[in-house]
């Protein structure tokens, strides 16, 4: 399992520094993201639900904090003044190493993006066998909070978004039940041994609180949904192929799209209607607003804390 889960994260580093040396204002959004995707099925060796890409790749502009991909078609092109959060995850046997960075060509966003940077780095620090939850957001908050950016001449002080988190990681499962606030009063939960956790934080010079907004690219299979009777022939054929190359691993429709499959909006929305499925609708803070997330898996090992998807870089 240790090995499975650190090579996934080896390719997570690879892919993103040669990422980093190719993405440049001016990249059409769908394309990085294809080159991105493409990088790491090579990398992995990819090989059905036994090792790939763990989730979409995530790469939300400016006040749109996650859970942004293009759909097909979208000509969204990156610019000098975006602030673009990269989230992509690697996965070997269901391990997955979920991890993310900022990027952004104006020095003026160097300070949020360093306060989610220092942020993530303090959650990581704190956190432990037998700590609890509350713990960790809070000293995340503390150090983010210490943070402020001036933006064309107007200075902001940089707010962790309260209903965001970090979570604990299962096999086949993103979000496996426990979060990890990234502000105080969370709960008094404690972590425990053998627990892997994205500690992820985000910085935000808006609200500080994100809503559902925009068009849905991010599905996911319920993890623990039974059989659940379908009416619709096209929902059965769409269940099937999303059963066979996702199980309850999260896709978005490019990834149905390369896989072939063609009008099923009506039966992927019969999906989500049923409870089959759940979309993810982009999550955003206030307009105009700016955010900033830095993200590591750790793995909580009975005599240490490993931190996975640390590289040279962050």
């Amino acid at each position: 399992m240790y090995n499975g889960v650190r090579q996934a994260a080896e390719v997570h580093r690879q892919v993103r520094k040669y990422m980093r040396s190719i993405i440049k204002p001016g990249m059409l959004m769908i394309d990085m993201c294809e080159t991105l995707e493409n990088t790491v099925r090579k990398l992995i060796s990819e090989n059905g639900l036994q090792a790939g890409i763990a989730f979409p790749t995530g790469c939300s502009l400016n006040s749109v904090a996650a859970h942004w991909t293009p759909n097909s078609g979208d000509t969204t092109v990156l610019q000098y003044d975006d602030v673009m959060k990269l989230d992509f995850g690697t996965q070997i046997d269901g391990f997955i190493v979920d991890c993310a960075f900022t990027v952004a060509f104006n020095p003026m966003f160097d300070p949020l993006l360093e306060a989610s940077r220092e942020a993530t780095n303090t959650g990581i620090k704190e956190a432990g066998i037998d700590v609890r939850l509350c713990d960790v957001g809070a000293a995340i908050q503390e150090v983010m909070e210490s943070y402020e950016v001036e933006i064309n001449g107007k200075t902001f002080r940089v707010k962790s978004i309260r209903n965001l988190n970090g979570h604990s990681i299962g096999r086949y499962q993103i979000h496996a039940g426990k979060s990890v606030p990234i502000v105080k009063g969370g709960e008094q939960t404690k972590m425990e041994e053998g627990e892997f956790y994205a500690i992820e934080t985000f910085g935000s010079t808006g609200k500080g609180y994100v809503t559902e907004n925009l068009e849905c690219s991010h599905y996911m299979k319920a993890f623990d949904v039974g059989h659940v009777p379908l009416r619709l022939p096209r929902a059965k054929q769409l269940l099937a192929t999303i059963n066979k190359h996702f199980s309850t691993l999260a896709f978005c429709r490019r990834y149905l799209d390369r896989l072939g499959e063609t009008k099923y909006l009506m039966a992927l929305k019969n999906l989500c209607d049923a409870g089959i499925v759940q979309p993810y609708p982009p999550l955003v803070d206030s307009k105009n607003s700016y955010v900033s997330q830095f993200e590591h898996t750790i793995l909580l090992r009975p005599t240490c804390k490993e931190v996975i998807s640390r590289g040279d870089d962050y």
